[in-house]
């Protein structure tokens, strides 16, 4: 089973910044790669959002509202994802997660999976 842990998420002030960090990681004996990742968002209230994707190309896309001010970026040797958040708005606050597809190909499950992490909370206040 692979698992996605994210981390970097905290309270920030407007027009500061954060790196959120996603790193897959899976049971002994597990062979895998990952596909496609992207940050999804869920303000309170409202529904949950495609942030950004990049794919095992690294092609990229982003929501409108965050072009310009975040990065999606991975290190495959790490098999981990990151979202560099500069210029923060109050309206950025939100359970941000962290999404891969994955292919398994070796373990005890084998084939191919979309996954999700647990969440980080980011706050932009003052």
């Amino acid at each position: 089973q692979v698992q996605l842990v994210e981390s970097g998420g905290g309270l920030v002030q407007p027009g500061g910044s954060l790196r959120l960090s996603c790193a897959a990681s899976a049971a002994s004996g597990t062979i895998f790669s990952i596909l496609t990742m992207g940050w999804y968002r869920q303000p309170p209230g409202k529904q949950r959002e495609e942030v950004a994707t990049i794919s095992s190309g690294g092609n990229t896309e982003y929501v409108d509202s965050v072009k310009g001010r975040f990065t999606i970026s991975r290190d495959n040797a790490k098999n981990t994802v990151y979202l560099q958040m500069n210029s923060l708005k109050a309206e950025d606050t939100a359970v941000y997660y962290c999404h891969a597809q994955i292919v398994a190909t070796g373990g005890s499950t084998i084939g191919v999976y979309t996954s999700w992490g647990q969440g980080t909370q980011v706050t932009v206040s003052s």
